[in-house]
């Protein structure tokens, strides 16, 4: 072989293989503005699910933490807040409320006790996720709170049985105890209240007992007014709303088809000093009377504000 043949095949060789770089170099050239564009858009997607977890999640941006050691912790409220109650689910099909939220024989009564019977079941209002089940004896007595995904989270307190666990994913509707009258209680009834932040707001802002159904789709929270609201809430949906007879008779809305109590009953609000003999006297009915139709005994101590049944 001579040397020019030799030459002309070790040049061959090396542009062989020095284009081979070039050729690698070239296709991460090319392959960079795809990668680009590729980030660009996986950003963009990411943004999106984001912001869509957030609206249908907004108690992500409202809580720090999750918590199992406490069943309240007031942290600060935002100046305004929108509270989506659609798909709910009323927590009982009662249609009695027997205590307003508000001032309550000198302190604050923080929810709305509702009528329900020991045994009666209990469900949550809206999708979310249980992070309290506990018992009380000085208090809610076994209770179960729920954060859900709109912001608030609920309360159900004095029940005589659990059915949920802590941490556990619930759907509006779904069973999550029994009412009862454990605890700091002085009859079967549901407590239930309505926090957001941690800061109790009064249910009737949103929650219509009487004709089992939410105010509206959403409520406006606005620090600004809401006490006002709440005053007003009270007096179209609390106790005070459709009375009948004397002041303190409470009606139980016997427009209301779903209502699981005869219209013959009538309801009586228990005053400071009154005894259920000197109640069975002045509703023309007998103490055994009174105690057999509201499942209490003769011996009960009665409070300023409870509500008796009678026919």
């Amino acid at each position: 072989m001579n040397f020019k043949k030799l030459k002309t095949i070790a040049f061959l060789a090396f542009m062989s293989i020095s284009t081979i770089p070039m050729s690698g170099q070239d296709l991460l050239a090319r392959q960079a503005p795809i990668d680009k564009k590729m980030k660009a858009v996986d950003s963009v997607a990411l943004h999106r699910l984001i912001q869509a977890e957030q609206m249908e999640t907004p108690s992500a941006d409202l809580y720090e933490d999750w918590n199992n050691r406490y069943a309240h912790r007031a942290t600060a409220l935002p100046d305004s807040f929108r509270i989506n109650l659609k798909n709910f689910c009323m927590p009982t099909p009662s249609r009695v409320i027997t205590s307003n939220f508000g001032s309550r024989w000198g302190r604050q009564h923080k929810g709305i006790d509702v009528k329900v019977y020991t045994g009666d079941t209990i469900r949550a209002a809206f999708n979310g996720k249980v992070r309290i089940v506990r018992y009380e004896a000085a208090g809610y007595g076994k209770y179960v709170v729920i954060r859900h995904n709109n912001g608030l989270e609920t309360i159900y307190g004095h029940m005589s049985k659990h059915l949920v666990a802590e941490n556990d994913e619930v759907r509006a509707g779904d069973p999550i105890g029994l009412g009862g009258n454990t605890g700091r209680s002085t009859g079967s009834h549901l407590h239930f209240e309505t926090r957001l932040c941690g800061v109790a707001l009064n249910p009737a802002l949103m929650f219509d007992f009487r004709n089992q159904d939410v105010v509206d789709d959403y409520y406006m929270f606005r620090k600004n007014t809401y006490e006002g609201e709440s005053i007003a809430a009270n007096r179209l949906r609390g106790t005070g709303s459709r009375k009948y007879g004397s002041d303190e008779d409470v009606e139980l809305a016997t427009a209301a088809p779903a209502a699981t109590y005869s219209t013959s009953v009538r309801f009586h609000k228990v005053k400071s000093g009154e005894t259920l003999s000197s109640i069975a006297k002045k509703r023309k009915t007998t103490v055994n009377a009174i105690c057999k139709l509201n499942r209490i005994g003769k011996n009960i101590r009665l409070m300023p504000g409870q509500i008796l049944k009678y026919k």
